[in-house]
Parts: structure tokens; sequence; C-alpha cells
């Protein structure tokens, strides 16, 4: 289990214009998941109620920039909590991000990352899984709970993770690295 806490992706042109021509972002510490890291900057998103400062970057970039928040962090920024699988942003509530070098409005692009576990394809197979099925996961201890709609994500690169968000996380009190049962 890891649980995710809000971050964002950005675009390569929405780097430029948050931090500057030529910027290159500096890796802090390696994901879970292959190739990708955090980066030391962080940015600030900014609601029609509210400021969420300190917010990571993760890398590498992607074709669209991306901010992943928690049910609680929309309601301090003033945004409609949208549920969504990474990478399906269209008519998502739209944020503006602050850096050191200005600022950028996205259209859409904010949202609650819907639970997921990443598999690579060999994990994938052995489990009888493909990309965007939906499983049970169960959680034990003193506030377990189960988690249904569980997306799998899977690619050759992946590493066998689930990710839950931080109010998931608290509400039942999980810790990263923490084991759950598959409920297939």
């Amino acid at each position: 289990m890891g649980v995710s806490n809000r971050h964002l992706h950005l675009s390569e042109a929405d780097l430029v214009r948050l931090f500057g021509e030529g910027y290159q972002p500096e890796r802090m510490k390696d994901l879970s998941q292959p190739g990708q890291y955090a980066a030391r900057e962080t940015l600030t998103l900014m609601g029609p109620k509210g400021l969420i400062e300190g917010v990571r970057l993760l890398m590498p970039l992607r074709k669209q920039s991306q901010v992943e928040v928690s049910v609680t962090d929309c309601y301090k920024l003033g945004i409609p909590p949208v549920i969504r699988d990474s990478g399906d942003l269209a008519e998502t509530p739209g944020i503006t991000l602050v850096g050191p070098q200005g600022q950028v409005s996205l259209k859409e692009g904010a949202i609650v990352a819907a639970r997921h576990i990443h598999f690579s394809t060999g994990e994938a197979a052995r489990l009888g899984l493909k990309d965007k099925d939906r499983i049970a996961v169960e959680v034990g201890g003193s506030r377990g709970l189960r988690f249904d709609h569980v997306l799998i994500r899977v690619h050759e690169t992946f590493a066998a993770e689930m990710h839950v968000d931080t109010d998931e996380a608290n509400a039942a009190v999980i810790k990263n690295g923490q084991i759950v049962k598959m409920l297939i």
C-alpha cells in the first residue's frame, strides 16, 4: 500500500510558464513506480475559496498538467471533488498553479484520483487481471475496511502497489508499505 499525498504533474509548456525557459526540476527522491520521481520543487494551488502551498511536483512531464488532491483539499480550495482515473481529465475542475516565475490557470485537470493498483504486465497476467479491471481490496487492522472499485493499472514498467489518497488512508489508519488483501 502506498499513501499518495496531494501532488501535481506538469506539461512541458506549463513547466516553462511556472519556472522559466530551460528549467530542469531537481530529483528529490525516487517513487515506487520505476522512472518516476518526486522533484524538490513545489507549487501553490489557488482555488476560488483558498490556497494550498507546498504541493509537490512529480516527474516525468506529461502531455497535460494534472493536479491530484483529496476530497478534503477540494473543500479547502472551493472546487468540486471529482473522482477520476489518472489522465481522465475531461470536464474536471480547473485550478490555478502559482510558481516562482508565473502562474497557470488550468481550465480542467484537478481530480481526486481513483484508488488504484499498479501491476507489471507479467504480474497482472499471473493474477488473471487486465488494465482497467476493477476489484475489491480488504484492509485489516483496528479500522479495517473494504475498498470497492479499485482500478487496475497495467504497464510493463509498473511495480505492484496500491495507491489511496490521504483521506482514504486516514479512514483506515493505513501506513505506507502495509499489506492488503485483494478480493479477486
